[in-house]
């Protein structure tokens, strides 16, 4: 089991192999261009997100909705910082409000080389 393998609404500082009880196998995330955080933790959403821009990239995904929540702003913070720095990404914006305002960013990612 890694860092990035643990069961929801576990912190990271108390986590452990033993732990993991029925959720020792990774998480699949399907690429459908949509992803929803509110199961992850701020800390968790550096690896995850620049794996699923990656994958949305592969497929030929020039649209990503990053659905954060409205909250506290820390994980949309969080996000938002990422993704200007993220060099798949062209543009950032918030969601318009039928589909989600700012509790979701929408990414558009640059063509692939």
């Amino acid at each position: 089991m890694t860092s990035q393998e643990r069961r929801p609404n576990q912190s990271w500082e108390n986590f452990s192999e033993a732990d993991a009880g029925p959720f020792a196998e990774p998480v699949v995330i399907p690429i459908t261009g949509e992803l929803d955080l509110h199961t992850f933790s701020p800390r968790e959403v550096a690896p995850l997100l620049e794996d699923y821009l990656l994958a949305c990239q592969e497929q030929g995904l020039t649209q990503v909705k990053i659905i954060h929540g409205k909250g506290s702003g820390q994980l949309k913070a969080r996000v938002r910082s990422l993704l200007a720095k993220n060099p798949l990404v062209q543009d950032i914006a918030d969601a318009d409000r039928t589909a989600g305002g700012w509790g979701a960013t929408v990414v558009t990612l640059r063509a692939r080389r």
